[in-house]
């Protein structure tokens, strides 16, 4: 007998079957037929578990977000504990999200326990990172997330690729990099502003990352029958889905809003600068080039642009759209 979930009474919020048509969370009908996929009991008991648990609708997403984001750096014990609740409540709305995806990795040779315990973590760092007043749903954003912590730990267990020794010293001191800006601005650096810090490219940056996340041969034998690759089970990275399609270019277009408040000439280097001309970021000499003028006049543009940008919070909320434009990037070219 296959594992069982409570139907949903007529009165929850339409939004919840809306997500489970649309394949965002493990379905009811996915859960019960459990026995099929071999599960442990305990993996079972789990399914049955957070299959009771409600979803949010997007008020309560909101609200929760909101109470969460408004309270974690309070130094008030009754904030910290109204922070701690919210948070609880949005990782556990989206339990059965993690569990969906961790499905389409099975066989690659670690337990659907594994996968799923890998995947709530990015949903953890998600609902951390998550910011509800971009407009976009938690369910989405996170999704990326999940599937990265998957996908690094599944790298981790695979063959590895070697990488020569001039390289690991590379990543060393990108991380060291990220680690310095990280401490100055309280925040986790971007592409960006690594690449500035190194004094090499965004380019060159992405690179570095995408060998730093270890990749496995896609020609390493998966599975105990030897006869499948990793290849076979990878997901096409080119094909993205309409909603995240349509949420980049929203994206952009917020972007463009926003750098409607600078002069022209300062809007020109910003999106020359974060690639927003033709997805290719350039370096502060190449701008310098363009304008004939010297790299640190550009970075003094640059910087006037950004604390005109942040009056209003609007540069942090221009910062984290770029890091949506760019984890979109390299969501796309990401298997080499």
């Amino acid at each position: 007998m296959g594992v069982q979930i409570e139907e949903a009474s007529k009165s929850d919020d339409e939004g919840d079957d809306n997500r489970r048509e649309n394949g965002e969370f493990f379905t009811k009908e996915e859960i019960e037929d459990a026995d099929n996929l071999r599960l442990d009991d305990s993996v079972k008991m789990y399914l049955k578990t957070i299959g009771q648990i409600p979803l949010l609708t997007p008020e309560e997403e909101v609200y929760w977000a909101h109470e969460y984001h408004d309270n974690k750096n309070s130094n008030d014990p009754d904030k910290v504990r109204r922070a701690s609740r919210a948070k609880q409540k949005l990782i556990e709305a989206n339990l059965r999200l993690v569990v969906s995806i961790a499905k389409k990795y099975l066989n690659r040779g670690m337990s659907f326990l594994d996968l799923i315990q890998e995947g709530n973590i990015g949903l953890i760092r998600a609902v951390e990172k998550f910011e509800v007043d971009r407009g976009f749903k938690l369910s989405t954003y996170a999704t990326w997330w999940i599937r990265q912590a998957i996908s690094r730990a599944l790298a981790d267990q695979a063959e590895l690729i070697r990488k020569p020794v001039h390289m690991v010293e590379t990543i060393t001191k990108l991380g060291r990099a990220s680690k310095d800006i990280q401490q100055r601005e309280g925040r986790e650096a971007s592409n960006h502003e690594i690449a500035d810090e190194m004094g090499i490219s965004v380019e060159k940056v992405r690179e570095i990352l995408r060998v730093a996340q270890k990749p496995i041969s896609l020609e390493k034998p998966i599975g105990n029958d030897k006869d499948s690759q990793f290849q076979d089970f990878q997901e096409n990275k080119n094909i993205v889905s309409p909603e995240v399609e349509t949420m980049y270019k929203l994206t952009r277009t917020k972007i463009y809003k926003i750098l409607h408040t600078l002069s022209q000439r300062e809007q020109r280097v910003i999106r020359l600068r974060y690639g927003l001309e033709d997805g290719h970021s350039r370096t502060l000499e190449e701008v310098g080039k363009e304008f004939n003028v010297t790299r640190e006049r550009i970075r003094q543009i640059e910087m006037k642009a950004l604390k005109k940008l942040k009056h209003n919070t609007r540069k942090k909320q221009f910062v984290g759209l770029i890091e949506f434009c760019d984890m979109y990037s390299n969501s796309t070219n990401n298997i080499t």
